[in-house]
């Protein structure tokens, strides 16, 4: 018997990734997972990717989740809080929602509204030093999707002295899966398919992540929903500091990294090349008119953006293969 493990959340998107990826996991062994309107339902009548997964949705309560070594929280924000703190104390949490990423109480309020649960060691093991937190915490904090994309490009940039922190710039795409499962008039086909559309447009709620994970002092996002299913592309701009390589800061932070690849000079990252992998593509170079940094990058948001960087958080938690379960490859076309 290998490690017990239990998803709530499975009926949604990123639930949904979390099962397929835990059903190939070398180590993992799938032993419940819950819904809420979905509960009682056999989970291929949700996700019907997952023919051959006997397993039928249960209800979202600690009773069910507490045999579990390992629980993946895959609910919406502000509902895990709750729940975490009636697991026994014993069991590994990964909490793929917001409720214990920011450290201050303030930008919760802000962004989120309500109550602040708390704060969790952050789930991003390519920032420095998370490694070794994240393999000594009992209960981490996933990222954000569009977190993880902007952070992975600009936070080597900072660290290094070659971006400055003021005045960053970011213009990212999503696909739809981005905004969940439930159905919403402005996400339908008709809606989406042939348009761009920008929402929530200076007070996007990753900002304040962002800026937590990479020391960025003002940050301006402009997040722009993708006639997509999945993947984000986002371009991240800074002013250059020291006459600094952005390029050759990026490939010393990810050289011995195997989710996080710099591509080959001249060669741009795009969505596709990602879906279906827990990698993150970037590329950088310096405009030649204003001077300043651009970093180009792109993942899955429900593979290192979601349920792929869940995995690899908890394979850090049972000192397991980092990759155990996990593709560096995207699946094209």
């Amino acid at each position: 018997m290998g490690i017990r493990v239990a998803v709530a959340g499975a009926s949604g998107y990123a639930g949904g990734e979390l099962l397929r990826l835990l059903a190939g996991h070398p180590e993992f062994d799938l032993i419940a997972a819950t819904a809420h309107s979905q509960a009682g339902q056999h989970v291929t009548s949700v996700h019907p990717q997952l023919a051959g997964l006997d397993l039928t949705l249960g209800s979202t309560d600690a009773a069910t989740l507490s045999d579990a070594d390992l629980v993946f929280l895959a609910l919406p924000h502000g509902q895990s809080g709750t729940l975490a703190a009636r697991l026994p104390a014993g069991v590994k949490v990964v909490d793929l929602g917001a409720d214990f990423r920011l450290e201050s109480a303030e930008q919760w309020t802000r962004y989120y509204g309500g109550g602040h649960a708390g704060t969790w060691t952050y789930g991003l093991p390519e920032l420095p030093g998370a490694r070794a937190a994240i393999a000594g915490s009992d209960r981490v904090a996933n990222t954000g999707c569009y977190a993880a994309t902007i952070i992975l490009a600009l936070a080597p940039l900072i660290a290094a002295g070659v971006a400055d922190p003021e005045d960053v710039v970011v213009v990212a795409s999503s696909g739809t899966s981005g905004a969940g499962r439930n159905p919403k008039a402005h996400l339908l086909g008709s809606e989406v398919m042939g348009d761009l559309a920008p929402y929530k447009v200076g007070a996007h709620q990753h900002v304040a992540e962002i800026k937590q994970a990479t020391g960025a002092a003002s940050l301006s996002m402009t997040p722009v929903l993708a006639p997509m299913p999945r993947g984000i592309l986002a371009t991240v701009t800074a002013k250059r500091r020291n006459g600094g390589d952005p390029r050759e800061a990026l490939q010393a932070a990810y050289v011995d990294e195997p989710f996080v690849h710099v591509l080959a000079e001249g060669v741009w990252p795009h969505t596709a090349a990602t879906s279906g992998s827990n990698s993150c593509h970037l590329q950088a170079t310096v405009d030649v008119d204003s001077g300043r940094i651009i970093v180009v990058s792109a993942l899955d948001n429900l593979g290192k953006g979601a349920a792929g960087q869940a995995v690899q958080n908890a394979n850090i938690m049972f000192g397991l293969p980092e990759t155990a379960g996990l593709s560096v490859f995207g699946v094209a076309p």
